[in-house]
């Protein structure tokens, strides 16, 4: 990663980094066995800081340019020992490159659901995902923060801290929003500045920063999209009397083409029932039989028998089946004019002017022999 073009076996003379890596946050320069030369040249390219650490302590931070290590253009470097004695005491000093460009597309996503109340569903689960971007902001502080003392730093190696970060700022932007969830795809842009915004003070004092933040997708359980997707195929079937006869008219169109198969299938099964008739009127070896098959019909229930009232003299008697009254017309106790009365009869009547009673006084019995 680095090029060393050497003067003589012991000293250094050019310093700088290129990356390939495209996810190299810090590089080490190697200088283990060699110390740096008075007056050795530094090229630090765009999107790079290199962090000079002397004895454990941050000295200088160069931004891009190129630069001769020389005690008149190193201010910091000057209050600090054998720095002016163009290193002709054994002491050695460390040069972190630090890449300040953005590393983008980097993924975020909410791990469990986050529990929200809705102004419309009650509570409902909320997962959420999106991409951000991140750049060193503060070489030194991110040096000393998150680097320390290892030699190459990736990407990888922060990117679960800033994901913690982000989900944890976005769960309580979201419940604070009060946004409806049927309104959120339309405030993602305002719901990813609001996050941001309270994410900056965080990753601040790690010495970065996050240029863009986006929310890309807020779902929920697929129980409640599948109810939420029901809900809209109502919606948009509006009256269901008619989406229903718009229904069944489709049917028939479909069918049209298999009308003639249908038809011929209706008339083999009129046929089938023809034969079967026809077979049932056959005899027992298959001859035709002319004799009348008597069908099975069941009795008629038997005739429920009336009870009559009769009025004599202001007082009522009975009931009395037709036979009782038979008897009594027969030994004069009952006369035609007498008043009978049975249920579901208008009022009382004359025994005379009931069809089903005059009977019993047209029949009079013969005289008895010998009179």
């Amino acid at each position: 990663m680095g090029i060393f073009d050497f003067l003589s076996g012991e000293f250094i003379d050019v310093i700088h980094w290129t990356d390939d890596s495209r996810d190299t946050m810090v590089w080490r320069f190697e200088r283990e066995g060699h110390a740096i030369k008075y007056g050795a040249k530094l090229t630090v390219r765009e999107g790079q800081a290199a962090v000079f650490v002397h004895e454990g302590q941050i000295a200088d931070v160069f931004t891009p340019g190129l630069y001769m290590l020389e005690t008149n253009n190193m201010p910091i470097m000057t209050t600090l020992q054998h720095w002016d004695h163009g290193f002709r005491s054994p002491f050695k000093s460390e040069i972190y490159f630090v890449n300040t460009t953005r590393f983008n597309d980097l993924k975020w996503g909410t791990k469990n659901p986050i529990i929200v109340r809705d102004p419309e569903f009650g509570p409902v689960r909320l997962r959420a995902f999106g991409t951000y971007s991140v750049r060193v902001s503060e070489p030194a502080r991110f040096l000393s923060e998150i680097v320390g003392t290892d030699g190459e730093f990736t990407m990888d190696e922060i990117s679960y801290q800033i994901r913690n970060v982000i989900v944890q700022e976005f769960s309580r932007t979201i419940a604070r929003s009060q946004i409806p969830v049927l309104d959120m795809a339309a405030n993602t842009r305002e719901l990813s500045a609001l996050v941001g915004k309270e994410i900056a003070a965080q990753i601040a004092e790690y010495g970065l920063a996050m240029p863009e933040l986006y929310i890309e997708n807020v779902s929920l359980p697929p129980a409640v999209e599948q109810v939420l997707d029901k809900r809209s195929s109502m919606g948009v079937i509006g009256n269901l009397n008619e989406y229903m006869q718009y229904q069944a008219a489709e049917a028939l169109g479909r069918e049209g083409a298999a009308g003639a198969a249908m038809q011929t299938g209706l008339g083999a099964g009129l046929g089938m029932q023809i034969g079967h008739q026809a077979a049932s009127q056959a005899g027992p070896w298959g001859a035709r039989s002319d004799a009348p098959v008597a069908a099975h019909v069941p009795p008629p229930p038997p005739p429920v028998e009336k009870v009559w009232h009769v009025a004599v003299d202001g007082k009522t008697s009975g009931p009395f089946s037709k036979a009782a009254l038979g008897r009594q017309a027969s030994d004069g106790s009952l006369t035609r004019q007498s008043y009978v009365w049975t249920p579901g009869q208008d009022g009382w009547q004359r025994a005379e002017d009931v069809a089903e009673l005059a009977q019993l006084f047209t029949v009079l019995p013969p005289p008895p022999p010998g009179s």
